[in-house]
């Protein structure tokens, strides 16, 4: 009976002391206030448990602990009760300080979309058509060369990427097509460039997108064959010898100055056939520029002279 009264009486006494000390603490300082609380609750608690005790010793202790932990208890409320001069009033707490946002992070903006179709002159084609001779799919310029499986085998249909491996005595491979594309670099090279067939003029298409993602369709455009421009390519057609003369895969690989006959030869036929070509816009045709000694080239070059009025 005296161990329930003193656990009844201890619980009672510490609900107690922590409502009323959240209340009446003064809130001076962190430090002064669980030394008031002692002051001011301990005689309060061992005063009514030692009520229910004859033995007030044993009680007495066990109020002057609860008595601590009620006051230091409430003076870690965000908010307390202060006593001034004048009357007690309630301290809000003052508020968080702002966080100030996270900075934006920068990106680099994206690259620039490559166009949807490339003009074909007659340096690109010179090009295209000296890839094809490195890849062994010139075939005389024919169409067959865009039907052409790596090891020599022809295709029947070009509605798609034939996607087929195949094998020769040292190698195997599932290239396909003109400039020889291997079936992961033609399909990013469709969603790119929104080609949904593989006939020969979405392999000329892809094939100056990669040019062009080697950052060598710039040296292309200036009509000569260059080391330089063909070790851009090296990376990305094996037939093609680096600086060093050397294959990037270490395949068979054509030599330079082979290549360099070959593009120049192609350029030559290319540029006197008098074929239109296409400008950078694709909006209208524009003929290629006269360079022969003919009477009518000489007529072009001076233009029309303006009429005297005198």
């Amino acid at each position: 009976m005296d161990t329930c009264v003193i656990v009844t009486g201890t619980i009672a006494i510490a609900r107690i002391n922590r409502q009323i000390g959240a209340k009446f603490v003064f809130s001076f300082h962190e430090f002064v206030k669980p030394v008031f609380g002692f002051l001011i609750f301990c005689p309060l608690s061992a005063f009514v448990l030692s009520i229910f005790q004859r033995s007030r010793l044993p009680l007495f202790v066990a109020g002057l602990g609860l008595c601590i932990a009620g006051p230091v208890a409430a003076a870690e409320q965000p908010g307390s009760w202060a006593l001034n001069s004048d009357q007690a009033r309630y301290t809000v707490p003052a508020p968080l300080p702002a966080v100030a946002p996270l900075p934006q992070l920068a990106f680099l903006p994206p690259p620039p979309a490559a166009p949807r179709t490339f003009a074909i002159t007659p340096e690109r084609k010179a090009l295209l058509n000296t890839i094809r001779y490195a890849e062994g799919t010139w075939a005389n310029g024919h169409e067959m060369g865009y039907r052409t499986l790596f090891g020599g085998t022809l295709v029947n249909s070009l509605e798609r990427h034939p996607d087929r491996v195949m094998y020769t005595r040292r190698y195997a491979s599932a290239a396909a097509g003109a400039y020889q594309f291997m079936p992961f670099t033609w399909n990013m090279v469709s969603q790119a460039l929104g080609l949904s067939r593989f006939d020969p003029q979405a392999q000329d298409q892809a094939a100056l997108f990669l040019v062009k993602r080697r950052g060598a369709l710039g040296l292309a455009d200036r009509g000569e064959m260059t080391p330089e421009l063909a070790a851009r390519l090296a990376p990305e057609w094996a037939s093609f010898p680096t600086l060093a003369g050397q294959s990037y895969y270490g395949q068979p690989v054509r030599r330079f100055d082979d290549l360099k006959r070959f593009y120049e030869q192609s350029l030559a036929e290319l540029r006197d056939t008098g074929v239109p070509t296409w400008e950078n816009v694709a909006i209208r045709k524009v003929r290629p520029a006269c360079n022969d000694n003919s009477l009518a080239c000489r007529l072009e070059s001076i233009g029309p002279r303006p009429i005297s009025t005198n």
